[in-house]
């Protein structure tokens, strides 16, 4: 097959829809499929191969240093026309998921689109959303304020929602990357077929250098006892306010024998290492900014657990790769967490409260016994979520959508035999 992925971001970018698309093309392309990105250009240029065909983006950004892209740039369609696709998969419903219905209906092509995001909880990136709900929040009860929260409501609640469910209706399948994102979205009305398909993890993953994750440990444990991670976009919807305040709720129970390295990078990070300060757990908390992610499994490895406290997942990769790396997770129970996280299996998984949260991640440090048993089981309940076994399940969800499209052998335009 010939597949065209659409997406509003990817490399350099940083962050979990990039590294789907680029672990499912990879693994597509071993299949035999030939796979083309369309993705937005970045200042300074990208270092791509031949399949990524880049596209406009506008100088402006939104909140959170996200570029804009122009889906109406017109190298989209003019490349577009000439690579024969069979099935477009795009990944974002705003912006070049139009483009991609737009080229679907002209050119008679089937349309796939992962459910990646819950876009009503990122609202606070655009600006005006932002600026009415910091409004409301300063003042008082009053009429007007009043209106502005139901306004606020309004919008998370009935106007995004609606969109999406317009948007994923039009498609041709819906992939939801959990089965908890398969309710969600069975729940919102859509009619669409929907399908489950994880993002997968690369053999990588699987394979930390233990070298490499010792030398870690010895630099990043300060001179404590037991080290801890998370991978996170800095930002309001991950909940770290929750973290910071679970871990000084641990210190207070096990005392100062603990190091957190936070990876990544975000609009929030001055306000946590203030409230990190304030807590008086600041000595405890390293910030390390962005790390590339083939060096997660290092860092993974070098730790005693995963810690996640986000309530706005639709799939926790990250937690799937510390789990790969043997690494065993606490995490706050919401969508997507509770799809990978098995309590007493390959981590814990507590309601979002600080004591339950703390007493969790004591008890795996605590309980050697207790941390090889969940680290084993970590390790195990990844190899279910391996790249290879994902591609193949995409790869049977596109030939079914191009059979219901009306192409009777599954695909029309396969320049190859269609691997076994």
């Amino acid at each position: 097959m010939r597949i065209a992925m659409m997406t509003n971001n990817y490399k350099p970018y940083i962050g979990g829809v990039p590294i789907s698309i680029d672990r499912l093309a990879q693994g597509l392309r071993k299949l035999g499929h030939i796979v083309y990105i369309f993705a937005p250009d970045y200042p300074g240029g990208c270092d791509d191969d031949p399949y990524v065909i880049r596209y406009g983006s506008f100088s402006r950004k939104l909140k959170g240093d996200v570029r804009i892209p122009n889906c109406f740039d017109p190298i989209i369609e003019d490349i577009f026309r000439f690579l024969d696709i069979d099935i477009i998969h795009v990944h974002h419903p705003m912006i070049i998921g139009q483009a991609a219905l737009y080229l679907g209906r002209k050119y008679h092509i089937p349309v796939v689109y992962t459910y990646h995001t819950r876009y009503e909880m990122y609202l606070h990136y655009l600006t005006p959303y932002a600026n009415l709900q910091t409004w409301v929040q300063k003042s008082g009860g009053t009429l007007l304020p009043q209106i502005g929260d139901k306004l606020l409501q309004s919008v998370r609640e009935h106007l995004v929602p609606g969109f999406i469910r317009r948007f994923v209706n039009r498609c041709n399948m819906v992939i939801a990357p959990s089965h908890t994102m398969e309710q969600h979205l069975d729940s919102m009305g859509i009619k669409t077929p929907i399908e489950v398909a994880p993002t997968g993890l690369p053999d990588s993953a699987f394979n930390p250098d233990p070298h490499t994750a010792a030398f870690l440990r010895q630099q990043l444990l300060n001179g404590k006892k037991y080290l801890f991670c998370t991978v996170s976009r800095l930002s309001e919807e991950k909940n770290l306010s929750f973290m910071l305040e679970g871990l000084a709720c641990l210190k207070k129970r096990i005392g100062d024998c603990f190091q957190i390295v936070f990876l990544g990078d975000g609009p929030k990070k001055m306000d946590l290492i203030n409230q990190a300060d304030l807590l008086g757990i600041g000595n405890c908390v390293s910030f390390l900014g962005c790390v590339p992610n083939e060096r997660l499994s290092s860092y993974y490895c070098a730790c005693d657990a995963f810690l996640f406290t986000s309530l706005s997942e639709t799939q926790g990769i990250v937690l799937l790769e510390a789990m790969a790396a043997g690494c065993p997770v606490v995490a706050v129970d919401a969508s997507g967490t509770r799809d990978v996280v098995i309590s007493g299996e390959n981590g814990f998984l507590t309601e979002c409260n600080l004591d339950e949260w703390a007493q969790k991640t004591a008890d795996i440090i605590l309980n050697p016994d207790l941390h090889e048993y969940l680290a084993s089981g970590a390790k195990h309940f990844a190899l279910d979520f391996h790249s290879d076994k994902i591609a193949i399940q995409m790869q049977r969800y596109y030939i079914h959508t191009l059979q219901q499209f009306g192409y009777a052998s599954g695909f029309h335009k396969l320049q190859t035999p269609l691997p076994q």
